[in-house]
């Protein structure tokens, strides 16, 4: 009866040992693991975000920009603004209710959004069987493609 004992709190003690060393390395990965990539969440209202997405424990963005209509400005009618400097504040995260995203994509690493944001200062549109004009500031101008 002892030797039955001491086998089946071996065999939980080596279970509560994995699952511990199971949830470090999500924690690790989710925290400081894995360079993520960029995505673009279009959402049901219009609104499309760009940041680096995640999915556990909740669907949401980080490092969050978003593109933003400028009618007056013939030039440049679109922008791309970072989230975390709005006026009123918010923290650079947003958490995303899943049935209000219409669609969502993973941006490739030579996209001139993932360029912009990586370095807003200075972005040079890659050179491509077309000519687009390159992104200024917080600007960016739609291709004719």
């Amino acid at each position: 009866m002892f030797n039955i004992k001491f086998n089946i709190n071996k065999i939980l003690l080596a279970i509560v040992i994995i699952l511990l060393i199971a949830l470090g390395a999500v924690v690790y990965w989710q925290r400081s693991g894995f360079e993520k990539s960029y995505w673009a969440v279009y959402l049901d209202t219009g609104d499309l975000y760009f940041g680096k997405l995640s999915s556990f424990p909740k669907l949401s963005l980080s490092d969050v920009w978003f593109l933003q209509r400028n009618p007056q400005d013939t030039q440049n009618p679109l922008s791309l603004t970072k989230f975390g400097n709005a006026f009123w504040g918010p923290e650079d995260k947003i958490y995303l209710n899943e049935k209000s995203v219409a669609w969502k994509t993973k941006l490739r690493e030579d996209s001139q959004v993932v360029q912009f944001i990586k370095n807003p200062q200075t972005v040079q549109p890659q050179t491509q069987s077309q000519t687009q004009p390159p992104i200024q500031e917080s600007t960016i101008t739609p291709s004719t493609q």
